[in-house]
């Protein structure tokens, strides 16, 4: 069954991605990771707001202290409250390896999972250097146990929580292993069969399902828990990046993308890439978790 995303904001984003939605405030997020700009939206109104980080933000979480958000830089973890601009650095993250950080989300207990992606100093294909780290509750922060990564994508838990799934996009499939303190039995639970796409950023819905969005590919697909494609979404845009639940009733599927690597000829013929877009869902998404953060001493200072 194939649905269409229409546009619900052309904001012309290099590299749209980490979108969520925060059900206290009825507003979606995102980043734009090159612009090194936080976005927000508010459906009701159309309201649109930005701020401009020091660096390139790639992933973020929303936080139990209303009005805070965990930013995941480029460099470094750290907490940010937009309404008073502050921001306050947690800790640098792979100082030592040339990577950035990339896709992350928290997982149904509130720590903040994320993994990184290679920038080779002078070009050149990306390696597998990276890793998927968790920020826990005390803000230690520890690399978890799975393979190394290049592109690192896909992070999404299932509903109970016992379920991670990530990717390496240059791999074109995306893992699956047990989750919970420790992770274990990481096995393969889809993979792309045309070499034009790869799997980027993931939602689950209520049921489990995850859905992926398929850069390269121009669409979101959602998988069953066993790996079966049951929707296909299509975006006008050929580089989709995630999908967030939003809305209401989380019945509204939101989805970023980007342009960043087209050239004229295709932007000629994309004109929405960049876009967020927006579609209607039969299959309602879960509230999105929170980081118990951050510190009382950081809140009573803001």
């Amino acid at each position: 069954m194939n649905m269409r995303a229409t546009v619900a904001m052309q904001v012309h984003n290099t590299l749209g991605e980490g979108v969520l939605w925060c059900d206290r405030g009825q507003v979606l997020y995102w980043t734009d990771i090159h612009a090194s700009t936080l976005w927000r939206y508010r459906p009701h109104d159309g309201a649109l707001h930005q701020w401009s980080l020091p660096e390139r933000l790639a992933c973020f979480a929303l936080c139990e202290a209303d009005g805070w958000l965990l930013l995941g830089l480029a460099s470094q973890l750290a907490f940010f409250h937009p309404a008073s601009q502050r921001l306050v650095p947690i800790m640098a993250v792979e100082a030592e390896l040339p990577t950035r950080l990339n896709d992350g989300a928290c997982d149904r207990q509130g720590r903040f999972v994320f993994g990184t992606l290679h920038e080779p100093p002078g070009g050149g294909p990306k390696q597998p250097i990276g890793g998927f780290h968790r920020l826990n509750h005390d803000l230690s922060l520890e690399r978890l146990p799975l393979p190394g990564v290049a592109i690192s994508n896909s992070v999404a838990f299932s509903p109970d929580g016992d379920l991670m799934y990530f990717c390496d996009s240059l791999t074109r499939s995306i893992q699956c292993c047990d989750y919970g303190d420790e992770v274990s039995d990481v096995r393969t639970f889809i993979a792309l069969d045309d070499p034009r796409g790869e799997p980027d950023g993931s939602a689950v819905d209520a049921e489990g399902a995850l859905w992926n969005a398929q850069w390269g590919l121009g669409r979101v697909v959602r998988y069953t828990s066993d790996g079966r494609m049951d929707r296909c979404i299509d975006v006008a845009a050929s580089q989709p990046t995630r999908p967030a639940f939003g809305g209401t009733h989380l019945s509204t599927l939101y989805i970023t993308s980007a342009r960043d690597g087209l050239d004229e000829a295709a932007l000629a013929s994309q004109p929405y890439a960049g876009a967020l877009f927006a579609v209607h869902s039969d299959f309602g998404g879960l509230p999105e978790p929170r980081f118990p953060g951050p510190p009382p001493h950081v809140i009573a200072a803001a």
